[in-house]
């Protein structure tokens, strides 16, 4: 186990001559990219005499930014063909992982809304496209779907002699129904048992049956009605 991390001058540093690793341009100026933005998180691994590991990519990453010195961790309990061996296993053990491709998306998604540049997380214009689409299209077909039926629920035929009888007050859990007229002071006070609304949800009638070009005054004095029997405390509102 390493025990700490050294900086390094870049020119003590020497690249394998074999490394079977490729970084295009473009590549590099990625790492570039992400060095700038995040800093130099990962060491590069070498060996005592300076050859490299892992971290050919960040080398020339930090040529490109004029970087004086990186910061290395020293393998130094490797024999020569272990070093050798695990240049390849650095790299191709890092390409047997996989992506959640659900996951992903939404965290690009989430990155993307929150203004974060995502060329630095590394995927492609087209790459980035084709899973923020994803979200897009799932998000569309969510607003486009129509809401579905409620399940069927087993309800009794309606008796042909009604049961409920005006001044009936039914407990529905923790809610209570009254038969009566809802501008009756008297059967309002029952329902509430001494309690006040929070909320009035109602729906009086239209005035002149939705006739609005004749007057309202006889609805607006029903309104007045309906309303000052609702016992509102000082903190509701009426909308």
């Amino acid at each position: 186990m390493a025990s700490r991390i050294e900086m390094w001058p870049l020119d003590r540093l020497k690249p394998y001559q074999r490394n079977a690793r490729t970084h295009s341009d473009a590549q590099v100026a990625q790492i570039a990219a992400s060095i700038v933005e995040f800093g130099f998180t990962a060491p590069l691994l070498v060996s005592e005499d300076g050859g490299i590991l892992a971290g050919h990519g960040r080398l020339a990453a930090a040529r490109k930014l004029h970087l004086d010195a990186v910061p290395v961790v020293v393998l130094d309990h490797l024999t020569a063909t272990q070093r050798r061996a695990y240049i390849l296993a650095d790299n191709q053990l890092a390409l047997q992982a996989g992506w959640d491709q659900e996951l992903l998306a939404v965290e690009l998604a989430d990155l993307s809304a929150a203004g974060f540049d995502l060329a630095l997380t590394g995927f492609s214009d087209e790459e980035l496209a084709d899973l923020l689409g994803d979200i897009e299209e799932a998000e569309r077909a969510d607003e486009a779907a129509p809401i579905g039926e409620p399940e069927d629920e087993d309800i009794p035929d309606v008796p042909a002699t009604p049961v409920s009888r005006a001044g009936d007050i039914w407990q529905l859990g923790a809610h209570r129904l009254v038969c009566g007229d809802s501008t009756d002071p008297a059967v309002v006070a029952a329902l509430m048992a001494g309690d006040q609304a929070r909320l009035c949800f109602t729906s009086p009638p239209y005035g002149q049956q939705r006739n609005y070009t004749q007057g309202i005054a006889d609805w607006d004095a029903l309104m007045r009605g309906v309303f000052a029997h609702c016992r509102w405390p000082t903190t509701a509102r009426c909308w």
